[in-house]
């Protein structure tokens, strides 16, 4: 990857890079050592963590951990009544597994087992099924019916290849456009009779869409970006109907015209407590101090889920343990020598449900949004080719801050010197990364934010994710990088400005 990488300083500066001189990093960056790194994250990547997940007992250890570890290094807490903790609701809704059921020519199916809901939606639908050979096909009226059709293998190009195993991946790729374009032709309810593949997915399947989805009592809007100018509106979105997948050796019965199905699902939501780790590094210039630089990174991970290879347990080593044990190792240097501006620690609960702790804090920040000087975000760090990293939020349309980018810049010349690739920033790439972590309820207020990351790979939410898989080096250098950035806008004359005109999209 040589021509795509770009040193992204060329674009901020008309100043040649070898005549300028980079800063010097202040003595403190000699308290982010590897060996406390890998400690730390052997701790919270560790099995004892149970992989973290969400609302759940193992969320609240790393917390309670994570809180430890900010008062052994001397933080000052900064959240509830005097606590290391803000406390917020996580609301979760589901498919209630007591009061719905699913019945097939009057044999009920068990829902998990026999049959799974593939989405969140609600509803009560009888009659009888309609075959569909093939879903593509659009001389079938399918208005009001319910559909039963065989799964079609998706798209190779339409297959992830980073995150959960390759037989998930290509079922949830085939469900998608089955479902859109069966429920946009009006059918009242979609069963979708696994093949082969899907067939060795119908567990995880099942496992995973049984925990339904998560909101955030109080928090911040989900990002939607808005249209650009001109662009034409959307058609409205038809109204979502039950899909459901059932196992491949359903499809001899389902082929019978006029084959009854009976469908009552009930949605059920309830709540339960997460939680954001705040700690300060107060700075030591009397003016300035009341000004942050916010260090961010979250705790959660997916927790104990289905087997792969023998292992249970999604540890998330790189997501996001790598970040949260460098925010240990920046927080130590800056309590060795505190900046002039503060430094604000930030573990963010949630993350992996939708970004649940960044956007309750977003809208209920323990300091004022207008004096974070700068959000520094990271998310995965310690993977893939040594010598590169990605910096998001550098080009338009998502840099919202051309001083904080060349703040980054000067910082990674005067510590780790890493290739920045900026592919992944890019509006055109398909993972769109950009969105995907805490930095965004920030950047779309208009705080100047940064997303640090050495990108996805081949064991990205997969129990693969696992300690022994880190490049304790290259975190070692992300952190030092990330440190001086900080320590650069923390100590700088003027606050890194917003640019003019920003909005995110």
């Amino acid at each position: 990857m040589q021509r795509p990488l770009l040193l992204l300083a060329l674009l901020l500066s008309s100043t040649p890079l070898a005549a300028q001189s980079p800063p010097k990093p202040p003595a403190a960056i000699a308290a982010i050592r590897e060996a406390d790194l890998k400690r730390d994250l052997y701790v919270m990547g560790g099995d004892a963590m149970r992989g973290r997940e969400a609302g759940t007992l193992d969320e609240m250890r790393a917390s309670i951990w994570s809180a430890d570890e900010f008062e052994k290094i001397g933080l000052q807490p900064l959240g509830d009544f005097g606590s290391w903790f803000q406390w917020w609701n996580m609301r979760r809704t589901r498919i209630g597994t007591g009061s719905s059921s699913v019945h097939l020519g009057g044999r009920p199916l068990a829902l998990w087992t026999d049959v799974t809901p593939t989405t969140n939606t609600p509803g009560d639908v009888s009659g009888a099924t309609l075959f569909v050979a093939d879903f593509r096909d659009t001389t079938v009226d399918v208005r009001g019916r319910i559909v039963v059709t065989p799964l079609v293998p998706p798209p190779p190009a339409t297959i992830r290849s980073t995150t959960n195993t390759p037989d998930y991946n290509y079922t949830r790729a085939a469900l998608g456009p089955i479902g859109s374009a069966l429920t946009r032709r009006g059918a009242a309810a979609v069963i979708v009779v696994a093949d082969s593949v899907a067939e060795r997915a119908f567990g995880p399947v099942a496992i995973v869409q049984a925990r339904g989805a998560y909101d955030v009592v109080g928090g911040a809007a989900r990002f939607v970006r808005p249209p650009n100018p001109g662009q034409a509106a959307a058609p409205p979105a038809p109204t979502p109907v039950p899909i459901l997948l059932v196992h491949q050796r359903e499809l001899a019965a389902l082929r019978t015209a006029g084959y009854t199905a009976d469908i009552r699902l009930r949605a059920e939501s309830f709540e339960y407590p997460s939680v954001n780790v705040i700690g300060v590094v107060r700075g030591t210039d009397p003016v300035l101090r009341d000004e942050y630089v916010l260090f961010s990174s979250h705790q959660d991970h997916d927790g104990v889920r289905y087997t792969v290879d023998g292992d249970s347990i999604w540890n998330g080593a790189d997501d996001n343990a790598t970040t949260s044990v460098a925010l240990l190792a920046i927080a130590r240097a800056f309590k060795r020598q505190p900046a002039k501006r503060s430094a604000l620690f930030i573990f963010h609960g949630a993350e992996e449900r939708g970004l649940l702790g960044s956007r309750y804090h977003a809208a209920h920040p323990v300091v004022a949004l207008a004096q974070i000087v700068a959000v520094l975000n990271g998310d995965m760090l310690g993977r893939n080719h040594p010598d590169t990293a990605a910096l998001l939020g550098t080009q338009p349309p998502h840099r919202n801050s051309v001083a904080l980018v060349q703040m980054a810049i000067d910082a990674n010349r005067a510590t780790s010197k890493f290739v920045i690739d900026s592919l992944w920033d890019r509006p055109t790439h398909p993972e769109g990364w950009y969105f995907r972590s805490d930095h965004v309820p920030y950047a779309e207020r208009k705080v100047p934010a940064l997303f640090f990351s050495s990108n996805l790979h081949s064991d990205y939410h997969t129990p693969r994710d696992e300690p022994k898989t880190i490049d304790y080096a290259k975190l070692t250098r992300i952190a030092k990088w990330m440190y001086m950035t900080g320590w650069i806008a923390a100590n700088a004359k003027e606050r890194p400005a917003v640019d003019e005109g920003f909005v995110l999209r």
